[in-house]
């Protein structure tokens, strides 16, 4: 299974709605109402993101940011920012922003906190394909649930971006 990080994050997210700088915390919120709950549920993810009203990105946008891999990217931009949000057919999921001010990390760290799940987090480490990209992988269970969560960032040209796997 390819990474989902190695996505050429900049041209796509060209693609989706207007520029406008968004926070960590708007990046964080899209995770935890669509990765977290959904993650490993495809059909639930987008029955989700029809009602709340994400379009899927025309087709441009779907390649590059699917990266050939099977799925739906959504547009999920507001007033903060870009956003995209993407479903993997075998549910995978990721939440993407054009850019995250704010302490991404501890925004996340704060929210899993909070919504009661319990998670160890591993050393940051490059990408192997991108090194740019650094990854802060995740492990977090909450009762019987368990999800693989991966925090990306990067220089000023990556774009942050949170995924989750079902375990």
């Amino acid at each position: 299974m390819r990474t989902l990080a190695a996505l050429p994050l900049a041209l796509a997210l060209a693609l989706a709605a207007p520029a406008r700088a968004g926070g960590a915390d708007e990046l964080v919120g899209l995770f935890m109402q669509s990765c977290v709950p959904f993650a490993g549920d495809t059909a639930g993810l987008r029955r989700w993101a029809k009602q709340i009203g994400l379009k899927p990105l025309p087709p441009g946008g779907q390649a590059a940011f699917l990266n050939g891999q099977p799925g739906i990217a959504f547009d999920a931009s507001d007033a903060e920012g870009k956003f995209v949000l993407l479903s993997g057919d075998g549910g995978s999921c990721a939440a993407l922003a054009e850019r995250a001010d704010g302490p991404l990390r501890a925004d996340l760290e704060s929210a899993l906190t909070v919504a009661g799940i319990g998670f160890t987090g591993g050393a940051d480490r490059a990408d192997p394909q991108v090194p740019a990209l650094r990854h802060r992988e995740y492990a977090a269970r909450k009762g019987a649930r368990s999800w693989r969560i991966v925090l990306s960032t990067g220089d000023s040209a990556a774009h942050p971006m949170l995924s989750a796997v079902a375990e």
